[in-house]
């Protein structure tokens, strides 16, 4: 059965529980998917329910919320389209990339399987979104990279910049405004002390940039 065939919430659902385990080792909690979808904890555990039910989940009664197989092929498939949607709409349609996360939401859903694969060889099949985000091929494989928060690094490290949360436009706004995108190198300063912030400075600038603990944490990067 194609992921198409699911209902949207399911789709939704699916999406979301493997979004909160793509960059933590944490375990999944209905609670953790409430507060990720804006909804009551107590419409999530009827809807956990029906997902184990229907072979989607895993789940343990007050234990984490587990893909099994099937659900983790299927959110696989959901975030693939994601991914070449915000690819397609910054690339071919204009775009900022603080624009697409939402747009892309609402697409997702629309798409068959056969314009999913087109819609990838248009774009020449690409790895990355253009938040730095690994899209999955169409046979599930996904190519993460070696990288780590940037509030973990320390002071007087060179990284790459390899992903960045895509959910608060106005991070990326201000990020995008620094030069602070995918790819691009950065040295890491000493912050002042006690301050819990991250200084920054971008490689080939003379300007440092703080950021505070909640905007580090959400931007992956890798030695360079």
């Amino acid at each position: 059965m194609s992921v198409s065939e699911l209902s949207i919430s399911t789709q939704n659902y699916l999406k979301v529980i493997w979004g909160l385990s793509e960059w933590s080792d944490d375990p999944v909690t209905a609670t953790d998917i409430a507060q990720k979808s804006g909804l009551r904890v107590s419409s999530v555990s009827d809807a956990v329910r029906k997902l184990t039910t229907q072979g989607l989940v895993s789940h343990a009664r007050y234990g984490a919320v587990e893909l099994t197989e099937l659900g983790r092929k299927y959110a696989l498939d959901m975030v693939r389209r994601h991914r070449l949607l915000e690819t397609f709409l910054v690339e071919h349609l204009g775009y900022d990339w603080d624009q697409v996360h939402d747009e892309a939401e609402n697409l997702e859903h629309a798409m068959s399987d056969f314009m999913v694969e087109r819609l990838d060889a248009f774009l020449g099949h690409p790895s990355r979104d253009p938040h730095g985000d690994p899209i999955p091929s169409v046979d599930g494989v996904l190519t993460v990279p070696d990288a780590v928060l940037l509030s973990t690094v320390e002071p007087g490290l060179r990284v790459v910049v390899e992903r960045i949360n895509d959910e608060d436009p106005e991070l990326l706004q201000y990020l995008s405004a620094q030069g602070v995108v995918p790819g691009v190198g950065l040295v890491v300063a000493e912050a002042a002390p006690f301050s819990d912030a991250v200084q920054l400075l971008v490689a080939g600038g003379t300007a440092t940039i703080t950021l505070g603990r909640q905007a580090a944490d959400a931007l992956h990067v890798s030695r360079s």
